[in-house]
This record gives structure tokens, C-alpha cells and sequence, in this order.
């Protein structure tokens, strides 16, 4: 087992949410009167809120806090941590203890397969699978790509709406988000429709049926897992020590794009660039540094994995490992 970056408080109740298996909303009406009656912690644990809000519980109206866990991080695999690994199989613990990729691989199209039977079926809010399969695929393969409702919908054979209801239901279900365009005054940018990204490399890919497929440096696949990878490894840091920060993406009317920029309260705006080059030079940002030069208040960095920091103009390139973890836990912030 790997020690987790999540501290749960020993004095509150909680909800415990991640990825897979339903939780019961029966229970709550249960809990809630223990929680009265006894001087027992409760923790209750499950991967969707749907039902819980749908009944009427509020969580418990506020009785209990609301944390989330997430497949695990770099930091919380240590020296096990492999990128490569971890770009094509994920994170997900139950892979980790796999002893070939021929097991990781039915492990992965298993846990797709069981996501659809019980995440969707038994809470019985879909109506006819077939259509959601194939959007799910369908989804995977657009994975951090800005969604065209209407080119989906025309792919997956049913209406815009019930591609929108399609992704409620994979945020509500943890097994993905959205990350939204940025709404900050800036002359130019080009208001968009959000991106959404799956919650884990490996479900992506299984989802994808590219888990067969090896991912090879230097191409473009390889470079979409990494900033996959990297944008996850952000928004887990960022939710595990509990920073209050908002996350967004722009891209400008001429496709420039700022992979993630970061509202930190009380902080510089900071506009991130993902690279998965190990030498990053000057031409590869030319781009990203006339984009970001216009921002007023802003940090520009690029995440990459070269080795050592480097500069050009005003643009720092930083190892990604070593930028994330000081960015998003209590390093000191950039």
C-alpha cells in the first residue's frame, strides 16, 4: 500500500468520494440519526453524488465534510513512480499490482466493462446502453480536446442535449471533468466551449481501445498522455492540499493555446504551458511567450522533462515533477 496525500480530519464526520462503485443513499437517513444519537466518526465512502443530492440528503445538510480521492499520485508512489508506466496504464492502484501488461490491459477493459454495468445500469439512469457505450469511446478518443456537442452527437446517433446529460453524468460519477474556458478580461481570447478530461491515463485509453497500442516519445499521442498526465497531477495536488484555486484553459482565435492557467488567490495568475520534450528551446514557445507577454499579472512556465530550469525571455521551463509539487502542495509557490 502507498501512503495517500489526503488527511482526513479525526473530529468530523465526512463523505469520502472517488471513481467506481455506488454508494447507497439509503443509508443516509440512517447515518443522520447516529450522527445525533452517538459520539461515533462516521466516514462514508462511495463515487457518486447523484443520488445523494437527488434524494434530498444535501449531505447530509452539511453535517458531514466532502473529500475526494483520486488514483495515485507521483508523489505518493515515490521511487515506484514510472512516467511511461503511468502514461499507458494509469495509476489506479489495483493496476499497480498487476505483473504483466497483458493483465493490466484486462484489468483496465474490466473496469470500463463493470463502470458501465454498475455505475450506470444500477443507478438506472440510462436508458439504453448502446448509445452511451459508444460515447464513451467516442469521448475517450476526444479526451482534452474542446467538445463539438453537435459532431458527437452526430457520431454517437442521438441528440446534443443527451451528449450534455452524457457528461453530467461521467462529472457526477467522478470519471471525468470539465475544464472550462477563460473568462478573464483578455483581448485575445476567443470564447469557447469547455474541454473535458477522463479522471485516469489508463481508463482513458481503455475507453479508447488504444490499451493494446504502446505510446512512443516523441509523438503526437505521446504528447497528448503526457499533458493528460500533468494537467491530473495538478488538479489532485491542488484538491489534496486543499488550495482554493480555479482552472482554466485559453486558446486564442489563431489555435495559440494556454494549457492551463491557474486563478490563485492572493498569487500571479499562472500560465501554464505542457511539453513532453526533453530539451525545450526557444522556437518550441515562441507562441506561448508573445501570448503570454500581453497578460498583465501573470507567470508563464512550461512543463516539461528537461532536467533543469531554463529561461527564455520571460518563460520558465521547469522539470514538471518539481514544478507541480512546488506549485500545488506547501512548497513555497512560484
Amino acid at each position: 500500500m502507498y501512503p495517500r496525500l489526503l488527511t482526513l480530519p479525526t473530529k468530523h464526520h465526512f463523505f469520502l468520494f472517488g471513481a467506481r462503485n455506488t454508494g447507497k443513499s439509503a443509508l443516509i437517513d440512517t447515518i443522520q440519526m447516529l450522527i445525533n444519537d452517538s459520539d461515533k466518526l462516521f466516514i462514508m465512502s462511495g463515487s457518486s453524488a447523484r443520488k445523494l443530492k437527488s434524494g434530498g440528503a444535501n449531505l447530509l445538510a452539511g453535517r458531514a465534510f466532502v473529500y475526494n480521492l483520486y488514483p495515485l499520485s507521483a508523489s505518493e508512489l515515490g521511487t515506484d513512480f514510472e512516467l511511461d508506466h503511468a502514461l499507458r496504464w494509469g495509476t489506479l492502484p489495483q493496476v499497480l499490482q498487476c505483473d504483466s501488461d497483458l493483465e493490466r490491459q484486462e484489468f483496465l477493459t474490466a473496469y470500463a466493462h463493470t463502470y458501465l454495468k454498475e455505475e450506470i445500469v444500477n443507478e438506472q439512469i440510462i436508458r439504453k446502453l448502446d448509445p452511451f457505450h459508444k460515447f464513451l469511446e467516442v469521448a475517450a478518443q476526444g479526451n482534452g480536446k474542446i467538445i463539438n456537442y453537435s459532431n458527437i452527437a452526430r457520431d454517437v446517433g442521438v441528440d446534443s442535449k443527451t451528449i450534455q446529460s452524457y457528461y453530467s453524468i461521467l462529472e457526477d460519477t467522478l470519471i471525468g471533468f470539465m475544464l472550462p474556458p477563460y473568462q478573464g478580461s483578455f483581448r485575445k481570447r476567443l470564447g469557447q466551449k469547455p474541454k473535458f478530461y477522463f479522471f485516469d491515463t489508463g481508463v482513458t485509453r481503455a475507453l479508447a481501445r488504444l490499451s493494446t497500442v504502446p505510446l512512443v516519445e516523441r509523438t503526437h499521442d505521446y504528447g497528448n498522455a503526457f499533458e493528460h498526465f500533468v494537467i491530473l497531477e495538478c488538479m489532485k495536488l491542488s484538491d489534496y492540499y486543499r488550495k482554493d484555486y480555479r482552472f482554466n484553459y485559453l486558446r486564442t482565435t489563431h489555435d495559440t493555446e494556454i494549457d492551463l492557467i491557474v486563478e490563485r488567490p492572493g498569487l500571479q495568475l499562472l500560465c501554464i504551458k505542457i511539453k513532453s520534450s526533453r530539451d525545450v528551446n526557444a522556437a518550441d514557445i515562441s507562441s506561448f511567450r508573445q501570448l503570454t507577454a500581453d497578460i498583465p499579472d501573470s507567470v508563464a512556465i512550461v512543463l516539461s522533462q528537461d532536467k533543469y530550469a531554463k529561461k527564455f525571455d520571460h518563460v520558465t521551463i521547469l522539470p514538471w515533477r518539481q514544478a507541480v509539487t512546488e506549485l500545488f502542495t506547501d512548497v513555497d509557490s512560484i
